[in-house]
Order: structure tokens, then sequence, then C-alpha cells
């Protein structure tokens, strides 16, 4: 029985950083696809960082490259997303993602993953 709760949502400043958590029970880290995106008010869910099961392939859309950073560790079996010089335009329920890689290692984007958690809510001000 799969679980992803996040936490370490909450209000910062613009420039601020937030570190978010999130427990994958029910999933080994080390053999899943693991990852974060976002759904800011009135918009479509995106993607925002992306873990392969080896640890070392990791992938961002153009926006979060340079900000963010996700992780993971193997023996808590749980995913981070830390977030740095955080803007307006980040503010979004922020949901932890897991799934199983394909049989060819293809890991899909986070918001297609097979289980999600119920989200947290990142807001930055201005």
């Amino acid at each position: 029985w799969a679980q992803l709760v996040e936490s370490g949502g909450g209000s910062v400043q613009a420039g601020g950083s937030l570190r978010l958590s999130c427990p994958t029970t029910g999933y080994i880290a080390g053999d899943s696809c693991l990852g974060w995106f976002r759904q800011p008010p009135g918009k479509q869910r995106e993607p925002v960082a992306l873990i392969y099961p080896d640890g070392k392939r990791k992938i961002y859309p153009d926006d979060a490259k340079d900000r963010f950073t996700i992780s993971r560790d193997t023996a808590e079996n749980t995913v981070y997303l830390q977030m740095d010089i955080l803007k307006s335009s980040d503010t979004a329920t922020y949901y932890c993602a897991a799934g199983r890689p394909t049989t060819a290692g293809f890991c899909s984007p986070p918001e297609y993953l097979e289980t999600w958690g119920r989200g947290t809510q990142v807001t930055v001000t201005s």
C-alpha cells in the first residue's frame, strides 16, 4: 500500500528558500522514479523535478534548473525538493510523485507517475 505525504510547504518572501520532504511509503527509493510537480492556481499541472532510480539522472524544466534541487535518502525512502531563489510565480500546490520505471528504464514525467501525495501549499510573496 503506497502513500506519499508531503511536508515543508508554507509562505516565504521572494528570494527565500523552502525544503519539501516526502516519505515514499510503499516505494523503494533506489528502485523508483521519484518526482515533484506543481499546480498553480487556475493553471495546469507543471513538472518541477524528477530523479531516476540510479539517483544520478535528474531532470528539471528550464525555470527550475538553477534554483531547485531534487534529492533522496534511500535509507529513509524519502525524496526532497530544495527550492531556492523563490519567485512569486512559484506559488502553487506542490505534489510528490512516485512510480516504477518501464522495463526499458524510462521514467514518466512526475505528473504522470502512478502515485501522488495530497500536496503542500507554497506561497511566495513579493
